[in-house]
């Protein structure tokens, strides 16, 4: 299921039920140095709510420190672990890929004579 398509709808539908419960409902927001006076609290609301989005934009763009010896954090190092794994160590069956690809050569061919009229 699309969780976040669902989880979207949902947030978006109680944002527009509070901005219909609010259209007449104003306030005053001061920055310090200018007032704005009358400002519907929906644009309000709406205005945090894109601040704190574009507050959350730096943490996307996070670096990983490097440790005093050099090396990164320690997911990285386990990504670098899995790439030298020994492949001595495993087997290798190629009979198996063998009768895949003639498995999937065969399916093939009776797709083909099915589509065809044949049997």
């Amino acid at each position: 299921m699309p969780w976040r398509l669902i989880c979207f709808i949902i947030i978006f539908a109680v944002f527009l039920v509070f901005i219909t419960f609010n259209l007449e409902n104003r306030c005053d927001i001061s920055f310090g140095f200018k007032i704005l006076e009358s400002v519907p609290v929906f644009i309000t609301v709406f205005g945090s709510f894109v601040l704190g989005l574009l507050s959350s934009v730096p943490l996307l763009f996070h670096v990983r420190k490097k440790y005093k010896d050099g090396t990164k954090s320690k997911v990285t190092d386990r990504k670098n672990k899995d790439k030298n794994i020994n492949t001595d160590d495993i087997p290798i069956v190629i009979a198996a890929d063998e009768k895949i690809k003639d498995d999937a050569a065969n399916a093939k061919k009776r797709f083909f004579a099915k589509r065809n009229g044949g049997v």
